[in-house]
């Protein structure tokens, strides 16, 4: 016996087969649509891969024993990542609506989970393009030479170098002396820093540009036992797939009714994982290399301090300062092509003029504390909240939509019932671990005080508040 809660007058709600069969035919719906597969696959691959693979991923692998951090992901990934992909592929390709749309259609009352998928894509967006302000300030000041990060200046006088340079080294004094001028703390605002402000009207004013055309300009083993390594694997899972952010529902809703959204799970979920993987060899070889051409300092007991005489960014990086180092790599060409995939997804549901409004919001993160605001939303935009989301799709879809209904689209769509494997994670496996990890993340920041790592300029770096 299967469980599906009352839900009075969906079939009237819902187009039956012949419906979809007729529009396809007639084309008489007015939404526009994918000119190739291709273009689609390439926009969900923009949307999901992005500064969270080439920078969080990294970190958290790093903070959870580094290989080890890779089973609790690629297993989280498999039972919890590619069914609610495709559960998002398939809904979205069969009711033909967006975020919002698609769950009003299912039942009135689940609105609620389109609005907050609304609200999670513009609160993960607005810090999100604070970071394409800074990457477009720091490809601005690399058309220098010498780069401006890899000297000290001169004090007032000109009679030697800056001391709070001296005291921490080029790169950082530069982000957050220079690039932020960054207060003691969050308390203090320190007002508008206007070279960041000048920085986010610009990423703004593209986001705004590429709004125009909508969809057709897209193209260590211990560690287990840690609830909070399985925790951030499976945080990392729905931000690594922009799961319950909205966007994926709008993007199927364009696809022909019989498009095979079993195999573009599967296979955004291989490109995603390998994207991952990829980026963390790459940040781990970095390291590895310098790590091994110093060798005989790296044993010492000033690690931090021979690190922070490097030149290049990547050579700052420390267990306290991995996560902000990343966000100032000189590599900012290839950061603002996977932000504004991202960027143009996340907002691809919201009207022009939300640019205007979003840049106003911003300026939060152009103040001189902003680096302390973008950390706040960077730590609970991305986590709980789509966790929530997450967790509420499948209860709608499986018990509400029922999941023999969805099933049998998925046959008229793909041409084929979906797999064991399918069956046993909607029903099952995926809403118990979601369930799993909510109760660990709320049970873990329960016990825990909240700090944050905070630039000190009398000392040598972070100091936590």
């Amino acid at each position: 016996m299967k469980l599906v809660l009352p839900n009075p007058g969906l079939e009237e709600r819902i187009p039956s087969y012949e419906d979809l069969e007729r529009m396809e035919k007639e084309e008489a719906e007015d939404r526009p649509k994918w000119d190739n597969k291709a273009q689609y696959i390439l926009t969900c691959v923009g949307f999901c891969i992005g500064i969270g693979n080439v920078w969080r991923f990294p970190y958290l692998c790093q903070s959870h024993g580094g290989g080890a951090f890779l089973i609790p992901y690629l297993i989280l990934l498999v039972l919890e990542g590619m069914p609610l992909l495709l559960l998002e592929f398939a809904i979205g390709q069969r009711l033909r609506k967006g975020s919002v749309g698609v769950w009003r259609t299912i039942n009135p009352y689940l609105t609620g989970i389109g609005i907050a998928s609304m609200l999670v894509s513009l609160l993960v967006g607005l810090y999100y393009n604070t970071l394409m302000a800074w990457i477009l300030w720091y490809l601005f000041n690399s058309f220098q030479d010498p780069l401006p990060w890899t000297h000290c200046p001169l004090n007032g006088n000109r009679t030697e170098f800056v001391s709070e340079c001296q005291r921490s080294s080029t790169v950082d004094y530069f982000f957050y002396r220079v690039t932020l001028n960054s207060t003691r703390s969050i308390d203090d605002s320190g007002g508008m820093h206007w070279p960041i402000v000048v920085c986010l009207l610009a990423a703004w004013t593209i986001i705004w540009i590429c709004y125009i055309r909508g969809i057709s300009t897209s193209g260590k083993v211990n560690e287990l036992k840690n609830p909070k390594t399985w925790l951030d694997a499976g945080a990392q899972v729905f931000y690594a797939f922009s799961i319950a952010w909205g966007g994926l529902i709008s993007f199927s809703s364009y696809n022909p009714i019989h498009n095979n959204c079993v195999q573009d799970a599967v296979l955004l979920t291989i490109i995603t994982g390998l994207t991952s993987i990829y980026a963390a060899t790459v940040t781990y070889t970095i390291i590895g290399f310098r790590a091994t051409e110093k060798y005989d300092n790296c044993i010492s007991n000033n690690i931090v301090r021979l690190l922070n005489a490097f030149s290049l960014p990547e050579d700052s990086i420390t267990a306290d300062n991995y996560e902000t180092a990343f966000k100032h790599l000189n590599s900012s060409s290839h950061d603002i092509v996977l932000g504004l995939d991202i960027e143009k997804c996340n907002m691809q549901r919201l009207l022009r003029v939300t640019c205007i409004i979003a840049f106003i919001i911003t300026l939060l993160f152009a103040q001189n504390s902003g680096l302390y605001w973008v950390t706040l939303f960077d730590t609970f935009a991305g986590s709980f909240p789509l966790l929530t989301i997450g967790l509420f799709e499948m209860i709608a879809v499986v018990y509400i939509y029922g999941i023999d209904r969805f099933n049998a689209d998925i046959k008229f769509m793909v041409g084929r019932k979906p797999s064991i494997f399918w069956q046993v994670t909607w029903r099952f496996i995926s809403p118990l671990i979601v369930l799993v990890i909510l109760v660990f993340y709320l049970v873990t920041q329960a016990q825990q005080k909240l700090t944050y790592l905070v630039w000190d300029p009398d000392s040598v770096g972070h100091v936590i508040n």
